[in-house]
C-alpha cells in the first residue's frame, strides 16, 4: 500500500523499516501484508494478472496500512496499478499486488516498534539516493515503484497515469565479472525468455549490480534510464 502526500519538495511516500528479526527484516517498505481469511469477504474484485480472483487484495491493503502504520484508508481511492511476482527459482514466492492512495488530511502514523520499527516520509528520488548511498536497504518492487513514482510533480497526476496494473512477472539473470548482480527482465523485454543481455529489441528490465541500480524501457531505439 503506497501511501502517498503533496509537499513543498514534491511527492513524499510513507516507508517503513521492517524489524530485523522477521522476514525482509531491516528493509525500508511500504504497509503490507498477506491477505488474511477475513479479508476475502470483500466483494470489490480487483484485476490481476493471473488467474486469480481478486478478491480480498484491497480490504488487506485498507488493513495492512491500519495495523502497521495507524493510517485509515477505508475511505480513500486505492489505485491499483501492478502487480509483482519473484522468479520461479526462488524457494519462496510472493504474488503482491500494489496500490497508490493519498494520504487522509490530519493523517497520523503510528508503528507498533515492533514489527515496524521506524517510518519516514521520503520523496522517491531522496529514498532512491539513500539507497544508492546504502543508507537504506529495499527490495526491487520498492525500487522499481519509487523511480515510477518520481516522474511525477503531484500525487493525483500520479493516480491518473494509472490505467490498470502492470504485470511485473519477473525473469531474472546473474551476472559475474568485475560487476556482478543480477538483471530482471519483465514481459515485453526482447529477452524476457533468453536472458540475452545484448539482444537487439525493446527493453523493460532493471539492472541490481554492485555499482548501480537502474531501469531500463524502450521499445526500439529510445531509452529510458532512470537510477
Amino acid at each position: 500500500m503506497v501511501v502517498a502526500r503533496d509537499t513543498d519538495e514534491g511527492i513524499e511516500v510513507l516507508m517503513l523499516r521492517r524489524n530485523s528479526k522477521i522476514y525482509f527484516g531491516g528493509m525500508w517498505v511500504f504497509p503490507g501484508g498477506r491477505v488474511d481469511e477475513g479479508d476475502r469477504t470483500d466483494e470489490m474484485l480487483v484485476s490481476v494478472c493471473d488467474d486469480g480472483d481478486g478478491r480480498g487484495f484491497r480490504a488487506a491493503a485498507i488493513r495492512e496500512a491500519q495495523e502497521e502504520a495507524g493510517i485509515d484508508l477505508s475511505n480513500a481511492d486505492l489505485h491499483h496499478f501492478a502487480h509483482w511476482l519473484p522468479p520461479a527459482v526462488r524457494p519462496k514466492r510472493f504474488s503482491t499486488q500494489f496500490f497508490l492512495a493519498i494520504a487522509p488530511k490530519d493523517h497520523h502514523v503510528a508503528i507498533d516498534h515492533g514489527e515496524i520499527t521506524e517510518h519516514h516520509w521520503m520523496t522517491p528520488a531522496n529514498a532512491l539516493r539513500r539507497r544508492s548511498d546504502g543508507e537504506i536497504e529495499i527490495v526491487t518492487p520498492t525500487f522499481c515503484t519509487l523511480n515510477w513514482l518520481k516522474q511525477f510533480r503531484t500525487v493525483p497526476d500520479a493516480c491518473a497515469a494509472i490505467k490498470g496494473p502492470e504485470c511485473f512477472h519477473t525473469h531474472i539473470k546473474q551476472v559475474a565479472g568485475s560487476d556482478p548482480g543480477v538483471v530482471a527482465f519483465y514481459s515485453g523485454d526482447v529477452s524476457y525468455d533468453s536472458l540475452d543481455l545484448e539482444a537487439s529489441g525493446p527493453r523493460r528490465r532493471c539492472y541490481m549490480l554492485q555499482s548501480a541500480w537502474w531501469w531500463e524501457e524502450h521499445e526500439g531505439e529510445e531509452s529510458i534510464l532512470s537510477d
